[in-house]
């Protein structure tokens, strides 16, 4: 080695190669499943990219209670708030988004350009569903009008557990797609990636961990979507599933155990994720509270005061 290089501390030692361990996301922290098994995701050409978690009945357990858990300090938290921590999270993603266009090209085989178009998008999406938290209340709620003296005022609040099947092609613009409006609206999600590119979305999850949202509001589950989906569907804690990921035949058992708690389902439809979203996926998990309350007697004027 020469003066200059041990003055510097460069070396010309070559290196080995450090390759990523991707891990699950589940109530804030990165285990691996339970299970202790893995499969192999490829890129478009075939080529090995790496080893995801494969999880287990037992995972998707472990994310409805961390969900559950995370629930009323998320569904309690004010509007404005969970404004900021979706605005934040898009922050972290633009401090990332080099490894993301490069995960979303590997993922699904675009060029570098269009990848960078559908990771500009995502964090555009997060930005978009951040103006929302505070103003969706305004669209869907309201005071009604009632025969007597009355106010009767009505109010969205969070459905509550939501699995999430993420787009099976969409491995990030989807699945940033359907994990924002469901955590907008105060409800807590268990996302499972997709089967056969669930990288970008098991890096999300370190994006999550470091947004300031708390643990438990977001699960990020890999492995064989069947595999997974069926426990949630028939789980008593979930209250609500959104079928975006299943092909008609799993949607439809999927559906049908979904019935046994009267869980709220989305069905799965075509969706255009460049498009602007639009604020149905957010009305899908919130349900409608109506409060009566007496206006007091009216006086000579007509006024309840």
């Amino acid at each position: 080695m020469s003066e200059k290089s041990e003055k510097s501390g460069a070396t010309t030692e070559p290196r080995l190669s450090v390759l990523k361990t991707y891990k699950l996301y589940v109530g804030g922290k990165f285990p691996r499943s339970e299970s202790g098994r893995v499969y192999e995701v490829s890129d478009s050409k075939g080529n090995w990219l790496a080893n995801a978690p494969r999880s287990s009945r037992k995972d998707a357990r472990d994310a409805v209670v961390a969900a559950r858990k995370a629930f009323g300090a998320w569904s309690g938290a004010t509007a404005y708030n969970r404004g900021q921590i979706l605005y934040r999270i898009a922050e972290m993603l633009e401090g990332r988004r080099e490894q993301f266009v490069r995960e979303v090209a590997e993922a699904e085989g675009l060029s570098k350009a269009k990848a960078a178009a559908q990771v500009d998008a995502a964090i555009d999406r997060w930005v978009w569903y951040a103006g929302w938290t505070d103003k969706i209340a305004q669209v869907v709620g309201g005071a009604n009008p009632v025969a007597g003296p009355f106010f009767n005022l009505s109010s969205p609040e969070p459905t509550g557990v939501v699995a999430v099947l993420a787009p099976q092609e969409s491995s990030f613009l989807g699945l940033v797609s359907v994990i924002a409006p469901v955590i907008a609206t105060g409800n807590t999600a268990v996302v499972i990636a997709s089967e056969n590119a669930p990288l970008p979305a098991l890096s999300l999850g370190e994006v999550l961990a470091t947004s300031d949202l708390p643990g438990g509001v977001v699960n990020i589950l890999s492995g064989r979507t069947a595999e997974i989906a069926a426990p949630l569907a028939a789980h008593q804690d979930v209250n609500a599933i959104d079928l975006t990921g299943a092909d008609e035949t799993l949607a439809k058992e999927l559906e049908i155990a979904a019935a046994d708690n009267l869980k709220r389902v989305l069905r799965p439809q075509p969706v255009d994720y460049a498009a602007t979203p639009g604020i149905d996926r957010m009305t899908a998990f919130l349900e409608t509270k109506t409060v009566w309350h007496p206006t007091g007697s009216l006086g000579a004027s007509g006024s309840s005061y």
